[in-house]
């Protein structure tokens, strides 16, 4: 935090939103670092509410209930970044954002290791039924016996989707002396014994526990069906803790009550409610042997703080720094400040000639450029100048005029 003061912009006009109760440690890097306009909410918004709230707003920060669409995008005509504090960004229309010159950032990885353990967790509990006998025990019933109830030792774990939680499963799975098998729709190099199939078919007819962990997308949408569940081994159990669209809810029901699954754990639904205390309903409630929970999977106090430490950062990064990576819209750019300049910051459509213009303008009118660094992807370009310092402004306004432009701002 030692360059606090690097951006020209003044501090006390910047207005950052965070929604859905994002981690105090977020709210704080930005407070700590002078800004005084910080705004934080515990809930949702809905488009119009949005629409409404981002107008003058520069960050936003929200989670997976907000959706963050065109419309909002078009509202938000001085929204710099968004910082989803998540794993996914599918709650944000990307193709917009990029149009837009909006750099959407979230947190892939930290709390992967908070879902990981949920899911071992459930696995231990549904394995050795444990639902079934606290529900008896609650109600006055002694139910001391071993019937149905298995060890995970020596069981096969079969994950559907070797991404990064995937894996941390995986090592978690044969740490307790599991086999793991994995499908995947690309090619990922198997941790530990860990062992790459060739389907969705092998490994879910294999397995004693089959756990997803795909990204909601067309091709994944009722991934599990009543066509695909015919494919599970006799006796299995599933855990859906990826997304609610996955699996088709009313076939797993009809599966669990014919025997044909053991038991089952969803922590995702395809509807849920907005807010705590909303009323809430499955096809899988009432059932044996089935775990139900609220969307809790990265819900640690850990996984919140790491995610508020790492979005924060990132968001903070682009807006004092134009740092880009890990960004989903604007290409990745990481540079170090350079002593005795200005820096601009140019986003474009991904058109020929821009570059161009931008050096015949700059040259025309006698601004030296000190340093020039270009990244694009297939529809934005991102451009970093640094320029000499007495001429900087008169450069953004020749900038401004460069054709294709979508956003130019003086960073310091």
């Amino acid at each position: 935090m030692g360059e606090k003061k690097i951006t020209s912009y003044p501090k006390d006009k910047i207005k950052i939103l965070f929604l859905e109760n994002i981690s105090d440690v977020a709210v704080g890097h930005f407070t700590s670092a002078g800004y005084g306009h910080v705004k934080k909410i515990s809930r949702a918004m809905s488009e119009e509410e949005l629409i409404s709230a981002v107008k003058d707003v520069h960050l936003l920060g929200i989670r997976s209930k907000t959706q963050v669409t065109k419309k909002v995008l078009e509202a938000a005509t001085k929204l710099q970044a968004i910082g989803c504090f998540c794993i996914g960004v599918n709650q944000v229309d990307l193709k917009a954002a990029t149009q837009q010159g909006v750099a959407v950032f979230n947190a892939p990885y930290s709390n992967t290791r908070s879902v990981a353990g949920l899911v071992i967790g459930a696995s231990i509990m549904l394995s050795r039924r444990v639902i079934d006998r606290d529900e008896a025990a609650q109600e006055g019933v002694w139910l001391k016996e071993a019937s149905g109830s298995y060890e995970l030792r020596g069981k096969t774990l079969g994950i559907i989707g070797y991404g990064n939680i995937g894996k941390q499963v995986s090592v978690l799975a044969e740490s307790l002396g599991m086999k793991v098998i994995f499908y995947d729709i690309e090619t990922k190099l198997p941790l530990g014994n860990a062992e790459d199939k060739k389907s969705f078919r092998e490994v879910v007819s294999q397995s004693d526990i089959v756990t997803l962990h795909v990204p909601e997308l067309p091709g994944t949408r009722n991934l599990v069906n009543k066509q695909s569940l015919k494919y599970f081994k006799k006796g299995s159990i599933l855990i859906n803790y990826a997304r609610g669209e996955v699996v088709d809810l009313d076939a797993l029901r009809k599966c669990l009550l014919a025997g044909d699954l053991s038991g089952a754990a969803v922590d995702v639904f395809p509807v849920e409610p907005e807010k705590n205390g909303d009323l809430f309903s499955s096809p899988l409630q009432g059932l044996s042997n089935v775990l139900l929970t609220p969307h809790i999977g990265g819900s640690t106090q850990e996984a919140q703080h790491n995610i508020g430490d790492d979005v924060s950062g990132k968001l903070f990064n682009y807006l004092e720094k134009g740092i880009s990576t890990g960004s989903h819209s604007i290409p990745a750019l990481a540079l170090p400040p350079q002593e005795g300049t200005h820096r601009i910051l140019h986003i474009h459509k991904n058109v020929p000639g821009v570059l161009s213009e931008i050096n015949t303008q700059l040259s025309r009118n006698k601004i030296n450029i000190l340093g020039q660094y270009l990244k694009t992807n297939d529809s934005i370009g991102y451009v970093v100048l640094d320029v000499d310092k007495g001429l900087s402004k008169h450069a953004l306004e020749l900038l401004k005029k460069v054709k294709a432009t979508i956003k130019v701002r003086l960073l310091y």
